[in-house]
């Protein structure tokens, strides 16, 4: 068989075979996708089976951990979330014209994860991997285990300078579903405005929201054991009310305003610290709702022309977090599967279903908020 094709060839001969039996092997070669399949794609209940006997759900199987690639593991089940994402790397079409590797590996990984008409209920992202190492000049690697934050920045920019041909100011579909805006007030006297009689104000788009924990107890309780802290996400979440000044040695002391929402909001917890000699990890557990995240019961939220509020309310899709001790842990990722309104926890090869309070029970890292529409 002709990879590129999916013509079959009778060697040495060189005569083509025309056998529909051959047609399972081209749908997992390289799987299409009718207009139909797409638009029932969230709605399907059915499982299917594998070759080997295996029940496996489309779009949320289990991905091979080759060595130590389990933070893009759960990165590309995360980002699989995002729906127009998933649609559009769906079509082959979409893309079809360009020469970026990187997008072809990508939306292939994606249409096998997605296929229905798999031969094993798993999928390896070897492929997809070996670019990744190529195009980040092994910044990222199977061999050494690598950072989903700084993975989930890395893939969302090179995506969208691949697909906008470098142009990074033109629209994609990154942008268009994950770029907000922020204001950033750089008071007078630091930082940028140092020099300044006036503030300094700024409007930077996002792609991801940091937020800070407080800081972990160095101390025992009276039981000789470690407090493990708790904070509200909506009060790591005021960093943006324009009211809280963050201090920064180079940057000043800056404030920041939310003044353009996206349709997926990706939260990202500042949970370990490097320095010179270690990584630390901050366990404290962030409290966060499933549904309805209302941002404007706590921060500022941008208006219509008209004054109206444009809508502010978003529902948890996804939930990336960490378990273990930093630089020897696991990532695991927990995922809302719609069709089922039912939570799932997927660590590599591993898929069990959870209840929702066991989401919120977890030392989050990075979550995917979809706008409610």
């Amino acid at each position: 068989m002709k990879v590129e094709t999916g013509k079959v060839y009778c060697l040495p001969d060189g005569y083509e075979v025309n056998d529909r039996s051959m047609d399972d092997v081209r749908h997992v070669l390289n799987p299409k996708f009718t207009d139909k399949e797409l638009q029932d794609i969230d709605k399907n209940k059915a499982w299917s089976r594998s070759l080997d006997g295996i029940d496996y759900m489309p779009g949320l199987i289990g991905l091979n951990n080759m060595k130590m690639n389990d933070y893009a593991n759960v990165l590309i089940q995360a980002l699989m979330r995002v729906l127009p994402i998933r649609d559009f790397f769906l079509r082959p079409e979409n893309y079809q014209n360009s020469k970026s590797v990187l997008l072809h590996r990508f939306g292939e990984l994606l249409r096998k994860v997605w296929n229905p008409r798999n031969f094993k209920g798993q999928v390896s992202p070897h492929e997809f991997m070996q670019t990744v190492m190529s195009s980040s000049k092994k910044q990222f690697t199977i061999m050494k285990q690598g950072d989903p934050v700084e993975f989930m920045s890395w893939v969302l920019n090179t995506l969208h300078f691949e697909l906008t041909g470098g142009k990074v100011k033109k629209r994609s579909v990154i942008t268009d579903n994950l770029q907000g805006e922020i204001q950033v007030t750089t008071e007078k006297g630091s930082g940028k405005a140092k020099e300044a009689t006036e503030d300094l104000i700024e409007r930077v788009p996002f792609l991801m929201l940091g937020l800070d924990l407080p800081p972990a107890p160095l101390y025992k309780d009276s039981m000789e054991k470690n407090i493990i802290p708790q904070v509200q996400l909506y009060q790591i979440l005021q960093k943006f009310d324009n009211v809280m000044v963050m201090d920064h040695i180079k940057l000043g002391r800056r404030r920041f305003k939310l003044t353009k929402l996206p349709r997926y909001l990706i939260l990202h917890t500042k949970r370990f610290t490097k320095n010179n000699f270690f990584v630390e990890k901050n366990p404290t557990i962030v409290n966060f709702p499933i549904k309805n995240l209302e941002l404007r019961d706590v921060i500022p939220c941008p208006t219509k022309k008209d004054g109206s509020p444009v809508p502010s309310k978003y529902n948890l899709v996804t939930n990336l977090c960490h378990d273990g001790k930093p630089g020897d842990g696991i990532y695991k990722v927990h995922i809302h599967r719609n069709s089922e309104d039912m939570w799932y926890e997927v660590q590599d090869l591993n898929l069990v279903d959870i209840l929702p309070q066991q989401v919120v029970l977890s030392e989050t890292y990075m979550q995917i908020y979809e706008l409610q529409s």
